[in-house]
């Protein structure tokens, strides 16, 4: 008779780990509270318009592949991506503008015709990025930092030397001010800290990585948009077996003498050989784990930034923009200081405008565009958010309006907005925060939940809230570092 597993919540992290499992020869369920799977990975549609609803950039596609491929299945046959030509479109007040090209000789060529910044550095900083990944990777990304084998490997061994040279003593912005010459230089490379919700003034240079994933591997996208990431995976899942149940909130995992051994909804008991938590750390432990022991330190880690979103049917085109767009703050210092310190939102906002459209193009009606508008904002602590919100609002139109020299609220034919409230209400984040816990020290990275429990025996953690971090590549390596796990114990 097969073990079972039952999966708490299909965040994209979930439907990995429910497709390893399967895979590895267990029985596995999902429970998710919501009517569909994805958690912020889903998708929203106004009208003629379709939104992906949460992340918008696809990198390491092959972790998306091993899940197809560890199944007997091919990729290809399932979900197409393809490599985008410029990466993102910069904007600033002053009406400098960069294309971000996927080729690295010609960004450097931009960089130096559009911002003067010497070619050289472009190649030492992305070189940089590179040795980075090189040597943390495989310590950071792919294996459990709660193993004392993680600790005393080769690998580990040989890195322990090059500390110095791989940003943990530095901020992002310090070692930045080095690498180039030019200020808006400083501040696109800054710009990265903010894709695990961080302060790149306070964040530690080792998230210097993150570029080497845009420009050495490459920037994708898939070509039915985000939401099919979790559409193919949760086709495939179901294919090998798993069984989903969808509108079924957890409210207790079962536990006795330190053994889970199921789930309860309301009353009614679902036995299981393990059990995988999806569901925020933070806020698994207040609610279905609230009898439990609490890892109080962890659980008390100031959290990570949050978005405010506004969906934007636009009822024109724009040839001027690119999948990815960024509208630059002329004051980014007192952007982050607004956003970590006072826990509001500066008055000149940097607006990320992520339009699918411009490579899907039935995302749109013929001659507009959907613009998924997004500015960075602090978690929720209480603020009066209907009043910021139509501030920011207004702030955002202003600035559009500035750069690229147009009226654009005329042109806004539908419209839904997400901020923190309703972020944390659809995906059990805690205070809407994006990605767990913040980055903002030098020891982020230990202050993570591991993705196992070392209280709970047959317990264990995966998704944006626990090691290895946020994003779809990281949910995605947790979700196999996890199984992993489970397979050894």
């Amino acid at each position: 008779m097969k073990k079972k597993v039952i999966v708490i919540g299909s965040g994209i992290a979930g439907i990995a780990a429910s497709i390893r499992m399967a895979v590895a020869g267990y029985e596995v369920e999902v429970f998710e509270a919501n009517s569909y799977p994805g958690g912020k990975l889903s998708e929203i549609r106004l009208g003629a318009y379709r939104f992906d609803a949460g992340p918008s950039l696809f990198t390491l596609p092959e972790q998306v592949e091993e899940l197809f491929a560890i199944a007997g299945q091919d990729a290809s046959d399932h979900f197409k991506y393809k490599k985008l030509a410029i990466t993102c479109q910069y904007f600033w007040e002053n009406g400098q503008r960069v294309s971000a090209f996927g080729d690295i000789e010609k960004f450097s060529e931009e960089m130096y015709t559009k911002i003067g910044e010497p070619v050289a550095n472009i190649r030492k900083a992305l070189q940089s990025a590179a040795y980075i990944y090189e040597h943390l990777s495989p310590l950071f990304m792919h294996r459990s930092l709660h193993k004392w084998n993680t600790w005393m490997n080769p690998h580990a061994l040989r890195t322990y030397f090059k500390m110095g040279k791989l940003g943990i003593f530095d901020t992002m912005n310090a070692a930045n001010e080095r690498l180039f010459e030019k200020e808006k230089t400083v501040q696109l490379f800054n710009r990265y800290a903010t894709y695990n919700g961080s302060d790149p003034y306070q964040t530690p240079a080792t998230l210097n990585i993150i570029p080497h994933l845009e420009f050495n591997i490459g920037a994708f996208f898939p070509e039915k948009g985000m939401h099919d990431i979790t559409q193919s995976l949760y086709k495939l899942s179901i294919g090998i077996g798993v069984k989903y149940s969808f509108g079924q909130k957890i409210t207790e995992i079962l536990v006795k003498e330190k053994k889970a051994y199921g789930v309860a909804i309301n009353k009614k008991e679902h036995h299981a050989d393990i059990i995988i938590n999806n569901m925020d750390m933070v806020n698994a432990y207040k609610t279905i784990l609230k009898n439990q022991y609490q890892p109080t330190k962890l659980l008390n880690q100031p959290k990570s930034s949050s978005a405010l979103i506004f969906y934007w049917g636009i009822k024109k085109h724009f040839p001027e923009l690119e999948l990815h767009n960024i509208l630059f703050s002329d004051a980014y210092q007192k952007e982050f200081e607004h956003i970590f310190n006072q826990k509001t939102i500066y008055k000149d906002p940097t607006v990320y405008i992520n339009i699918t459209s411009v490579n899907k193009q039935d995302d749109a009606p013929e001659g507009g565009m959907n613009w998924f508008t997004m500015i960075n904002v602090p978690n929720n602590q209480g603020q009066h958010w209907d009043v910021l919100i139509q501030e920011a609002r207004q702030n955002i139109i202003h600035k559009i309006n500035r750069v690229l020299n147009t009226d654009i609220e005329p042109l806004i034919e539908v419209e839904e907005v997400l901020d923190p409230r309703t972020i944390e209400l659809k995906t059990s984040s805690a205070q809407g925060s994006l990605y767990g816990n913040s980055s903002n020290n030098k020891y982020a990275a230990f202050l993570r939940h591991a993705n196992f429990s070392s209280n709970i025996k047959n317990l264990y953690f995966c998704g944006g809230s626990v090691h290895p971090g946020g994003g779809i590549p990281l949910c995605l390596l947790s979700a196999k570092i996890m199984s992993e796990m489970v397979l050894k114990d």
